[in-house]
């Protein structure tokens, strides 16, 4: 046996004599005996049995160090040869009720739905792989996706059929705002697969309300806290906000107002917040020129840990370190455009360049648009983090230097951040 590559170690500061592993490639934690740390660097000779046996179990210990080398460069082959599921993200409407200053799709916003016939295309694409014996997820997603109300209804009532029809999964998550997500709608769409709704809160109230007004100036905290209050235990909602380096630290005001207007963090299924973006298109707006480029910055590092643990502190869920990568190495992730086009993200709807077919002409070749081996390095394969990141974000590489012509390290992030990341989740994650 040999220690694996993708393998942090931290003293236990309060505990002399310990250390924590962390291996990397399953998200494994474990506080062992220096000692033990000492035989185990041995490549297991000097361990017990069951020393050894824990170990390879964790991921601390391997068979061979090159045979996981090639079994992490295979990573997204041995995935995408064995998905028996298909995610979709469908952008039904680039209209939206608020009129948000940052907004990531405001380069291509507009009066633009999706026609009924491209609804007709996207169902029957979905019910040919339901046919093939995958199981379907879609995530409603804008502009605001419930001013497409009747669209979606629509289309999920039609893929529930077709689920039932072929004996396999069907379900959909809303990407929503929240002003619209009444009990009487989630109550209509529960029947129809409805299993999750992200929608974005930005700070306390005066922060929100400039941050994310109706088109018409007029905030709109009330009316959708009053809608979280009243739905957050029909469904499970995932809450998310976006800071600036400017007001991060005034986040946790929200989840003082959340909890005192009797709004349960177990009935939520997260909690979590991120810097504003630059544009779709590279731009920022105004005062939120202070929009994250890159996860390495220093204040985007302070305001992560802060606001992770502070949201920990009050008891609301957040999400658990694992292994993560950018969705275009996944051949079963698809985002589907209001006019049929295909694309591997969000960030790229309506670059041309960035565009990978239709639901009419089916799926190009994107390997070399989308650069899928950036990360097949010596530098990336022999990083602990790599399990983490795969390359990091493109659109945040594509940003830098205008083309995925090199990987978005995330190693600065994770020297800073990965340590008291775990150390938050082990001291404050509710047992």
């Amino acid at each position: 046996m040999e220690l694996s590559r993708y393998l942090k170690v931290y003293p236990v500061s309060d505990k002399p004599g310990r250390v924590m592993l962390l291996a990397t490639r399953r998200c494994a934690v474990l506080e062992c005996s220096e000692a033990l740390w000492q035989r185990a660097q041995s490549g297991g000779q000097e361990l017990t049995e069951p020393e050894q046996a824990t170990l390879a179990r964790l991921g601390v210990l391997v068979p061979d160090q090159e045979v996981e080398r090639e079994e992490m460069r295979a990573t997204f082959e041995t995935i995408n040869n064995s998905s028996r599921s298909l995610a979709v993200t469908a952008i039904l409407t680039l209209e939206c009720n608020l009129a948000c200053p940052y907004c990531f799709e405001d380069p291509v916003r507009g009066h633009f739905t999706m026609s009924s016939a491209t609804a007709d295309l996207l169902v029957e694409r979905l019910t040919e792989r339901m046919a093939g014996g995958l199981d379907i997820t879609v995530d409603f997603y804008g502009g605001e996706a419930l001013m497409a109300l009747a669209l979606l209804k629509g289309i999920a009532s039609r893929l529930g059929d077709a689920a039932r029809t072929h004996g396999v999964a069907f379900a959909f998550n809303i990407f929503s705002n929240g002003v619209l997500l009444t009990p009487k709608t989630v109550r209509e769409l529960l029947p129809l697969g409805l299993a999750a709704v992200r929608l974005t809160i930005d700070g306390p109230p005066d922060i929100h309300d400039v941050q994310r007004p109706f088109v018409s100036g007029r905030g709109s905290f009330d009316a959708i806290t009053t809608n979280v209050r009243a739905v957050h235990r029909l469904v499970p909602l995932d809450i998310g906000g976006n800071y600036t380096r400017d007001n991060y630290h005034r986040f946790p005001e929200l989840l003082d107002l959340l909890l005192a207007e009797g709004i349960e963090p177990g009935a939520l299924k997260a909690v979590g917040f991120a810097p504003v973006m630059p544009k779709s298109d590279g731009s920022v707006s105004g005062d939120f020129g202070s929009a994250c480029c890159s996860v390495n910055e220093p204040w985007m590092i302070e305001s992560a840990l802060f606001l992770r643990a502070e949201t920990l502190r009050r008891g609301f869920p957040v999400g658990k370190l694992q292994a993560g990568a950018c969705m275009i190495e996944f051949d079963n992730d698809w985002v589907v455009a209001y006019d049929g086009s295909l694309y591997k993200c969000p960030v790229f709807m309506g670059q041309e360049e960035m565009r990978i077919g239709s639901l009419a002409e089916g799926i190009q070749d994107y390997r070399v648009s989308h650069n899928l081996d950036v990360w097949k390095t010596d530098e990336c394969l022999e990083c602990a983090y790599l399990p983490l990141c795969f390359g990091g974000c493109r659109f945040f590489r594509r940003l830098k230097t205008g083309a995925i012509d090199g990987v978005d390290c995330r190693r600065g992030y994770l020297d800073a951040a990965l340590e008291q990341l775990v150390r938050q989740d082990l001291e404050l994650r509710p047992r």
